[in-house]
């Protein structure tokens, strides 16, 4: 079929004004792990350091709990596609206590790792600054839980706007708590690494009680509310949330995995290697919150049409994001070229360091591709609650290839650092590539029932 931009226009129109919000929304999230790098990265190296370690440990498992909350969208997708105030109302409820278990398995996690800290082998001088940090950051998982499902509440329903400001503001109040309590400001106690996690606990209880008000005062929520209200937490709705959520969240979860133990196999080089990952991990995930906001608004389009039956509209809806992806690719990659000789000193004066940042940049460069196509597959897929195989091809591209390929071009073909990293855009790659296999076969096989994917 001959592409056409008059034909694709609306949906790039539609995927754009779902997706900006998303995506402001989330920058806002980065722009204050920017600033949390940047501050923690001025005030130590070894803080740094063991803010590299801690964030890449407990944003695992917040990113595989954020994809277990996404079992909200196509549920909502379904039922909005066919006025069902009330039963969204339900659902959310229903959310909300499928969030809690998952919550309690996460902590009981986290309290594992945490009593075995020691056998994760990092440096001794920054052990005294993980623990605290760590304790501090996982208490925070609770409200990040509770908050997801009103955010994929209002971005479900097409109100991403609000998810928008609710996480701009909580994120201006982290960024200020930072300047405070890192560098001890106002007569408050200069607390360094601790008071960058006591900041982000703060502004993430803040933001959960931001949605709670939004839900019991918004108006035009009534019949959301009176869903919410009359209806009972079930088995089945919970059975049904888990059954969506968890292929979803370990496919996220996966794929965060294979960044924290990179992390911690980078901790086995040494310090200046972890303080040099953090940079190029936080640098990178402006370009990640881009691609996970177009992914967003691709689940919710994808998941109505499929509700209304219109599968040519899936297909361009698919296609559309990827596109649009690619022109993001585009600008990140050039913008990457021209500023990875100063990019590093945003983070930290010390040269060590931005020596390595400015190695790992290209690398970051070459895995923006395979990247964007993953995440915009996978969030079509989401849309379409065809979510086990997510699952399955996250296994195989994440811990069958990536890991593997990382440790063997990391330590046995001795490329140090760069040959971790070069096993992401490995990865990526393969995770692509089969998602458009799945993708093109779900459909092609509703647009052609009857007919099997030919090539």
């Amino acid at each position: 079929m001959r592409f056409s931009f008059d034909s694709y226009k609306p949906c790039y129109r539609s995927l754009i004004t779902l997706g900006i919000p998303i995506i402001i929304g989330q920058l806002g999230s980065i722009i204050t792990g920017f600033a949390d790098t940047i501050m923690v990265g001025q005030h130590s190296t070894e803080e740094l350091a063991a803010a590299s370690f801690v964030n890449n440990i407990v944003n695992a498992f917040i990113i595989l709990g954020t994809g277990f909350s996404f079992n909200l969208t196509p549920l909502i997708g379904m039922n909005l596609a066919q006025r069902k105030h009330i039963a969204i109302g339900a659902w959310l409820k229903n959310s909300l206590a499928a969030n809690i278990t998952t919550t309690l398995l996460l902590l009981s996690i986290l309290i594992m790792v945490y009593l075995n800290l020691d056998a994760l082998n990092q440096p001794d001088e920054i052990m005294p600054l993980i623990r605290p940090y760590y304790i501090i950051s996982l208490i925070s998982i609770i409200f990040v839980m509770l908050a997801n499902s009103f955010r994929q509440f209002v971005e479900g329903i097409a109100n991403p706007s609000i998810s928008m400001w609710v996480l701009l503001a909580g994120n201006l109040l982290n960024v200020a708590g930072n300047y405070l309590l890192i560098y001890g400001k106002w007569g408050l106690p200069e607390l360094g690494l601790q008071g960058a996690g006591i900041s982000t606990l703060i502004s993430r209880i803040f933001m959960l009680l931001l949605f709670v008000a939004v839900f019991l005062r918004r108006r035009s929520y009534s019949s959301y509310r009176k869903g919410f209200a009359l209806s009972r937490i079930n088995t089945a709705s919970w059975k049904t949330l888990n059954a969506i959520g968890w292929p979803i969240g370990l496919q996220q979860g996966l794929e965060a995995g294979t960044f924290c133990i990179t992390a911690i196999m980078v901790g086995w080089i040494g310090k200046l290697e972890l303080a040099a990952h953090q940079i190029a991990i936080t640098i990178s995930l402006i370009s990640f919150t881009i691609y996970l906001g177009l992914g967003a608004a691709v689940a919710i389009r994808t998941s109505f049409y499929k509700s209304a039956g219109d599968w040519d509209m899936v297909r361009r809806i698919t296609l559309s994001g990827v596109h649009l992806a690619l022109v993001v690719v585009a600008l990140v990659c050039g913008f990457l070229l021209v500023s990875q000789s100063w990019l590093g000193y945003m983070f930290t004066t010390d040269e060590a360091v931005i020596e390595v940042v400015k190695i790992l940049l290209p690398i970051l460069m070459l895995y923006q591709l395979g990247d964007s196509i993953q995440i915009i597959l996978t969030n079509a897929l989401r849309g379409l609650a065809d979510v086990s195989v997510i699952m399955v091809i996250s296994l195989i591209s994440n811990f069958a290839i990536a890991i593997p390929a990382g440790y063997l071009l990391g330590f046995i073909f001795d490329f140090g650092v760069a040959g971790l990293w070069f096993a992401f855009p490995i990865s990526f790659i393969c995770s692509g590539v089969m998602l458009s296999l799945r993708t093109r076969q779900q459909v092609q096989r509703h647009l052609h029932p009857g007919v099997m994917n030919r090539g």
